[in-house]
């Protein structure tokens, strides 16, 4: 399998259980580190990255770090890859390869000197919030434009016009819930099911991967990818923690933002929790997907960035997802599509869901759904040594 397929393959593996409520709970933060570009700031080795981090700073982990000194060191890999999306550019573009502390590209240096200038923009007319960031200029090139093109025709420039809403009030945030929950089979149809165990393919690259995800009420959460070479990628969450892991070496604990989002994957009746998970909770503007109108809701709490959810006006099923990762340098977009839902053991589920990020995107096709299935608690729970 190509290197690019098999790193999203095991980034599957983290994200696979992200289906709504009934289904697997959601899924988590992949485990490859995809674009380190553009910081001057490099690895000391990916051994270093899969030790606990949590409370050390990227200086103490990783060589000639400058710029963002004082940044948790489980920041400086999801920092890299939004600057390496915004650019869009690889790890190469900036590092020496196989050198990463070295500073022999002038690339590095300007990417430093840019980050200063981002952060005092930032202080000096933000009030320290992070409104600018990479990609606010370059939006996915290497050098940004400063000049508005020419026109190419005759035809007057004209930008699409966001769809208005049919007339008359909105939904209420009560009603969009309560829709869902009713287009899922119902509070007690929900309820009945506690455990899910869940086969299939990751897509991606015209390469086909099995996948298999077991989850468990009320959160606990473990899925397997089955890599083409043997062994196989692991992303749990016990119930408190996450963590990932792949045959043959020891298993890692995921970090703070990791097992934030990992908790929230593993919710596994989370349509009917939404205003607990998310204690500010608000209707957004309607929008459309593919042509469906859908209503969104906008989630919030202590600690946890912002969720939009969009539901099928008609349906009141979730039709996308889109969740945010904090990092020092700006937020990482995920994006995750739901479709083909059916009914598994008298709720409905997707069977499909597409997800999307800056630097990759696969789709998981679920091919058998069981219920009920009786799952030990210690299926959930990181190994102590070597994952077998």
């Amino acid at each position: 399998m190509h290197r690019r397929t098999i790193i999203f393959a095991a980034m599957a593996a983290g994200f696979a259980g992200w289906v709504p409520q009934a289904a697997v709970g959601q899924g988590a933060v992949g485990q490859a580190a995809v674009g380190q570009a553009a910081v001057g700031q490099a690895a000391v080795g990916h051994a270093a990255v899969g030790q606990s981090t949590e409370s050390k700073t990227a200086e103490q982990v990783f060589k000639n770090i400058t710029q963002l000194k004082g940044m948790p060191a489980d920041q400086l890999m999801p920092a890299m890859q939004f600057i390496a999306s915004s650019l869009g550019v690889d790890c190469t573009f900036c590092h020496v390869q196989g050198k990463m502390e070295a500073d022999d590209k002038g690339a590095k240096k300007t990417a430093r000197e840019m980050m200063a200038m981002a952060a005092e923009i930032n202080k000096a007319s933000f009030h320290g919030q992070l409104q600018v960031t990479c990609y606010s200029c370059h939006r996915g090139s290497a050098r940004p434009v400063n000049i508005p093109p020419v026109l190419e025709s005759d035809m007057t420039a004209k930008t699409e016009p966001r769809p208005t809403p049919p007339a008359g009030a909105g939904a209420t945030v009560d009603q969009i819930a309560e829709k869902y929950v009713t287009a899922l089979g119902g509070d007690e149809a929900i309820r009945k099911v506690t455990s899910r165990v869940l086969t299939g393919k990751i897509l991606t690259g015209g390469s086909e991967t099995p996948i298999e995800v077991i989850v468990k009420a009320p959160n606990k959460r473990i899925s397997v990818t089955h890599m083409s070479g043997g062994g196989e990628s692991y992303t749990a969450f016990d119930g408190t923690g996450g963590w990932l892991g792949n045959t043959g070496r020891p298993a890692r604990e995921m970090s703070a933002p990791e097992s934030g989002a990992s908790s929230l994957d593993a919710e596994f009746y989370l349509a009917l929790r939404l205003k607990e998970i998310f204690p500010q909770l608000r209707r957004g503007r309607p929008e459309e997907i593919g042509g469906v109108l859908c209503e969104t809701l906008i989630g919030s709490g202590p600690g946890r960035p912002p969720v939009r959810l969009y539901f099928d006006r008609n349906s009141g099923l979730l039709m996308r997802m889109v969740r945010y990762a904090e990092t020092p340098v700006g937020r990482n977009p995920t994006q995750i599509d739901y479709a083909d839902y059916r009914d598994a053991g008298g709720a409905k589920i997707p069977f499909r869901w597409t997800l999307s990020r800056p630097n990759g995107r696969f789709t998981i096709q679920i091919a058998e759904a069981k219920v009920n299935v009786p799952v030990d608690d210690a299926r959930f729970a990181k190994p102590a040594g070597d994952v077998k």
